[in-house]
């Protein structure tokens, strides 16, 4: 199957269209939900547990994306063996475990073991939504669905900080926690009841390493299913520097305190516009010209952010800050959705476990990338310009690399 393949609904029985896009949403919102709620307290966090380097902080935020790396490997081979329903029900077991964990945290590395297991969890829903999609549609309607699941999942970056904010007006960092866990109770409640199982028993397989292994090579083989994985990584390294770093530029560079959540959330709102536009745009355009596009507009708006970022000292106006990331970032909306579907073209064959190999992969590459920026912040928005102007360049090469395959 190429990119161009003719689109297709494989599977028509079950929920309507918008009832699936938003129950898979909700899903995958719990990952962004879960770290974007916490970034209004991650001082309070810091203060109550004794972290005393401030960039530290920035682990409440990496930690979830090292059990969704590690997680991903487990469920999608899992979910192949048992069905797509009972891997995500243990994975919402294992989230609200990881919630309580971080709750209850006296000391900084017991919040740590926390959000590693609520990344665990959450890793169930970040692989297996792919998984579910992949079982329904195919093509260019795929790319559609996953924009649509994309567009919501971006609204909760827009709310997500605001809510954290106006929780602590009332309680302390500890009451969002158990704001998750009534979040992910209803949406578990949601999903059981009325999203169907999209695999059929026949096509059920053994749960075993070799299969990982085996779908692993899959990927190593395929130009397109490597190249797009790699350049997902890479991107996804670039922005998730920037929200470990988020919370130290707005508040403490540029003073905004209570006005981050509507800064933050404001920004994202471009990420959305970009999933949202993408839905109409790749069935006119399709996925390869649109990645392309993207990744040198991005490219090269970095170019320029870097180069007025050194000038100004590493602290810019805020204005043009803002307006560099509104562009930067509507490109990156492009790129999400696109990314994973170009990545599981070949794969078919492969939809549980190779959504979770993809997603695995491209989060093993994105976490140290993201800790590595966000932890050389100093400051100043150099690490964070300088990250997305290495890290667009690199998805450049290894696009056109996946790409010369394919021809």
């Amino acid at each position: 199957m190429t990119a161009t393949h003719t689109p297709a609904v494989k599977q028509k029985s079950g929920p309507s269209f918008a009832e699936f896009v938003t129950v898979l949403s909700l899903m995958m919102s719990l990952t962004a939900l879960s770290i974007d709620a916490m970034l209004p307290a991650l001082a309070d966090i810091g203060r109550d547990l004794a972290v005393e380097n401030a960039n530290d902080r920035q682990l409440v935020v990496t930690m979830i994306f090292l059990g969704l790396a590690l997680g991903q490997m487990f469920f999608g081979p899992l979910s192949d063996k048992t069905g797509r329903k009972p891997a995500i029900y243990l994975g919402f077991v294992l989230y609200i475990i990881g919630s309580l964990i971080s709750f209850a945290a006296l000391v900084f590395p017991i919040m740590l073991m926390g959000r590693f297991i609520m990344g665990l969890g959450a890793s169930s829903a970040r692989a297996l939504t792919l998984a579910l999609v992949r079982d329904r549609y195919e093509g260019r309607i795929m790319a559609r669905v996953m924009s649509f699941v994309t567009t919501i999942f971006i609204l909760v970056p827009i709310i997500a900080p605001s809510m954290g904010q106006a929780v602590l007006l009332v309680a302390d960092w500890r009451a969002i926690f158990l704001g998750l866990i009534v979040i992910a109770i209803i949406t578990w409640i949601w999903f059981a009841v009325r999203i169907p199982e999209t695999l059929d028993p026949a096509d059920r397989a053994p749960f075993s390493v070799g299969r990982i292994v085996y779908a692993l090579g899959q990927i190593m083989k395929s130009r397109i299913a490597l190249g797009y994985t790699v350049s997902a990584g890479l991107i996804g390294g670039a922005f998730l520097g920037y929200i470990s770093s988020a919370q130290q530029i707005f508040q403490e560079l540029y003073g905004q305190g209570d006005r981050f959540p509507i800064i933050f959330g404001g920004i994202a709102i471009s990420i959305g516009m970009a999933s949202f536009s993408n839905t109409r745009l790749v069935m006119r355009y399709g996925m390869q010209p649109l990645i392309n596009w993207s990744l040198r507009a991005i490219t090269g708006l970095a170019v320029i952010a870097l180069v007025v970022a050194i000038i100004s000292e590493g602290q810019p106006p805020l204005w043009f800050l803002l307006g560099y990331l509104l562009m930067s970032f509507f490109g990156v909306g492009i790129l999400f959705g696109n990314q994973n579907a170009m990545a599981m073209e070949p794969l078919g064959h492969l939809a549980g476990i190779g959504a979770a190999v993809v997603g695995s992969v491209s989060t093993l590459i994105q976490m140290p990338l993201g800790t590595i920026i966000g932890q050389n912040y100093n400051g100043t928005v150099i690490p964070v310009i300088l990250g997305m102007v290495v890290l667009s360049a690199l998805c450049i090469v290894v696009t056109r690399w996946a790409e010369a395959g394919q021809e």
